[in-house]
């Protein structure tokens, strides 16, 4: 089988981590693969913080458990020890849709080279937040961005979880 097809086909989303940090050479090939996704107009408005500080991915997780309502036990990234977090202009036509793209894109360069992922949802409630604004202006990014996601890397602590049924009812011709 085809291996654009094969990671397709097989990446799933992980969520049990190892602590292990993977290495800056893994870390700039998948954040490569988001920056290679298509956008509208080939504008290439998009951007990603990589991060592996513990102290700033604490930041993420505290607002992260707090948007979407967890206990104080929970890491919303399941234990994942980095977060490639994609940003776009606010406002921009294309920005979810370009943001969805990189993340996809990411994901499937992860599995590809035997790392886990998993997209994490409220980058967008985190951005519209004071902090998270204050953290891009402290590291020179003075444009006006939104968060699209959270795309929580690191090694796979166990299995590849299995392959769910693909539902039949997705499909329609018309011919």
């Amino acid at each position: 089988m085809n291996e654009v097809l094969k990671a397709i086909k097989e990446r799933r989303s992980i969520r049990k981590y190892k602590k292990e940090i993977p290495t800056d050479e893994e870390i700039r090939t998948i954040v490569d693969a988001g920056l290679q996704a298509p956008s509208g107009k080939n504008m290439q408005a998009g951007i990603v913080l990589v991060v592996k500080d513990p102290e700033i991915r604490e930041m993420f997780v505290r607002a992260n458990r707090r948007i979407g309502g967890f206990s104080e036990d929970v890491d919303p990234f399941y234990g994942a020890p980095v977060l490639l977090v994609v940003l776009e202009p606010k406002g921009g036509r294309n920005s979810k849709y370009d943001g969805a793209l990189m993340m996809e894109n990411m994901m499937l360069a992860a599995y590809s080279i035997g790392l886990g992922s998993i997209w994490i949802n409220r980058a967008f409630e985190e951005f519209e937040e004071e902090e998270f604004q204050e953290l891009l202006r402290k590291h020179g990014i003075e444009k006006d961005y939104e968060g699209v996601g959270h795309c929580a890397i690191g090694y796979i602590d166990g299995d590849l979880p299995a392959a769910p049924p693909i539902r039949d009812d997705r499909v329609f011709y018309i011919d």
